[in-house]
């Protein structure tokens, strides 16, 4: 048994990240969320996960209703962060519980599965997709995000956070957006890691310490 964290550097990044954020007061929950690595195959396929119905959201949900709950914990100023699923998941958790997420930082994620996976309308798993997707639920979408991106990712349609910011600010919520140019999925450049992760904690810092 490895009894760490996921060796892959993305992972370990991460892993950074959060000890940071702890270092500088934060109360830090990290998500094992249905469909994640690590657990095995029927984990790792859980039933109606990403555009099948988006169930990791539940556990997310679920994660922000027990922080809520905390005495540590100021109930006002919960955010979340992700990166490439983390990043769909926390564009998900402040598109369907902008109440109980005051902020986030998305990372790189996937804002709308049927055009990120080229599904027609009218296709039969459209309208499933669509209803898994942050873009279904902007009515609700209240808190102010930070988007971050490289313009030549390879992997999530750069034009999902170009869609989703549109759409945001058309319904008056607070958008900033980081890209860098050129810059692919996991970024290739420690400079750009660097500038994104630095640029996370001011913007939530500026959103939850107030």
């Amino acid at each position: 048994m490895l009894l760490g964290w996921h060796a892959m550097y993305y992972y370990s990044n991460a892993y950074a990240m959060n000890q940071y954020l702890a270092n500088c007061g934060y109360v830090v929950l990290s998500v094992n969320y249905r469909s994640g690595i690590g657990y095995g195959l029927n984990f790792r396929e859980a039933p109606d996960y990403g555009p099948s119905g988006g169930s990791e959201y539940n556990d997310v949900q679920g994660a922000g209703v027990y922080l809520h709950a905390r005495p540590e914990v100021d109930p006002e100023r919960i955010g979340a962060w992700g990166g490439s699923y983390g990043g769909y998941l926390t564009a998900m958790a402040l598109a369907r519980a902008s109440n109980l997420f005051k902020a986030g930082v998305d990372f790189h994620g996937v804002h709308d599965w049927a055009v990120e996976l080229g599904i027609p309308a009218g296709a039969p798993d459209y309208r499933v997709a669509l209803e898994s997707s942050p873009m279904n639920f902007l009515s609700t979408w209240k808190s102010p995000v930070l988007l971050i991106q490289g313009d030549d990712d390879p992997d999530v349609l750069f034009n999902n956070t170009v869609m989703l910011a549109d759409a945001l600010r058309r319904r008056s919520v607070e958008v900033e957006e980081l890209i860098f140019p050129d810059e692919v999925h996991d970024f290739l450049l420690y400079r750009s890691w660097r500038d994104a992760y630095q640029a996370a904690v001011r913007f939530l810092d500026r959103k939850l310490k107030r």
